[in-house]
């Protein structure tokens, strides 16, 4: 009698999982759900990209849901999310890598599941993903050591305050920065790269300490929002505005307002609505069996203080 009643509980046991797997691709209203994970919450980057996910959600028809953990340096915590996002068998996940190589794996999986990944912003070491929707990092950082060369006369000490070195992002935007100024500026002298975790006030500090290290520092060179913000700040404290060159990426209120009062030279605009959108879009289209594209460059703006009220960086900021 045990045996028969364990033989029946194995077999509802497979039957609801077999229900499940069938049904879990649409969200409780009948939707096609596509879960997001992003990187994190902490800069106000990942609330525009949400602002996109959610225009490309409606015009599509699909329940999204979107997450990320506190700080881009919880990595195992993202993974933990990717997990719960697969056991909700979502028919597609969007997915903003936080380490290139211990994030493919999960995507390896989604992928033996049947899963359509896209990446956005930054993706994974493998060629799982159907579609990664990003700017392109490496050339957009090369355009600003132009920028930062043109800026310096060509030659001085430079420092990199960089976000990361495990996502492809940190990774693209610091070699494409140091691979430009060694082909086109051999009188420039690069700094060790420092590594803030796109921490605003830990950005700020190693900064400071860069700067008070080297009193004849020409310019700074920041990989993202939270970098550009601690370079901000340091400038300010120790009183460098129109000392040093500073150079960011992101277009958050701080970064605009420093460099509209001249504290940061410049920075290179990405359009974080747009990768939003695309994402949800590649994942949507995925899942319908159509062919997308495998990469998508979502395109990047310069903007200093001679452009900042244009209409070109006007459509790609965020305040």
């Amino acid at each position: 009698m045990k045996k028969i009643f364990f033989v029946a509980l194995c077999l509802m046991v497979i039957l609801s999982g077999t229900v499940f797997a069938r049904g879990g691709a649409q969200s409780g209203d009948g939707k096609m759900y596509i879960a997001m994970i992003s990187k994190g919450f902490q800069q106000q980057f990942w609330q525009y990209v949400k602002q996109g996910a959610d225009q490309a959600a409606a015009e599509f028809g699909v329940t999204i849901t979107f997450e990320g953990p506190e700080s881009e340096s919880m990595i195992d915590k993202q993974m933990e999310m990717f997990q719960t996002a697969l056991g909700k068998n979502p028919a597609a996940i969007c997915f903003g890598a936080l380490d290139a190589q211990a994030d493919a794996p999960l995507v390896a999986e989604a992928k033996r599941r049947g899963i359509p990944v896209v990446t956005f912003d930054a993706t994974v070491a493998s060629d799982d993903p159907v579609s990664f929707v990003a700017t392109d990092s490496k050339v957009a950082a090369a355009a600003a050591a132009d920028k930062m060369g043109e800026a310096i006369g060509g030659q001085g000490k430079v420092a990199i305050i960089c976000h990361d070195q495990t996502n492809t992002t940190g990774i693209y935007r610091r070699d494409g920065f140091i691979d430009r100024i060694k082909e086109k500026y051999p009188n420039i002298q690069l700094l060790e790269v420092q590594y803030g975790g796109g921490d605003p006030l830990r950005s700020t500090e190693i900064v400071k300490a860069v700067i008070n290290a080297n009193p004849d520092l020409k310019g700074y060179y920041a990989t993202n929002e939270g970098s550009a913000i601690g370079l901000a700040n340091a400038i300010t404290e120790l009183n460098m505005k129109g000392k040093i060159v500073g150079i960011g990426f992101d277009s958050g209120k701080v970064q605009l307002d420093a460099i509209r009062s001249g504290i940061l030279y410049g920075a290179i605009q990405q359009n974080p609505v747009l990768i939003g959108y695309k994402a949800v879009e590649m994942a949507y289209r995925a899942v319908k069996g159509e062919t997308v594209p495998k990469i998508i460059d979502s395109g990047y703006v310069w903007a200093d203080q001679r452009n900042l009220d244009s209409k070109e960086v006007q459509a790609v900021v965020y305040q």
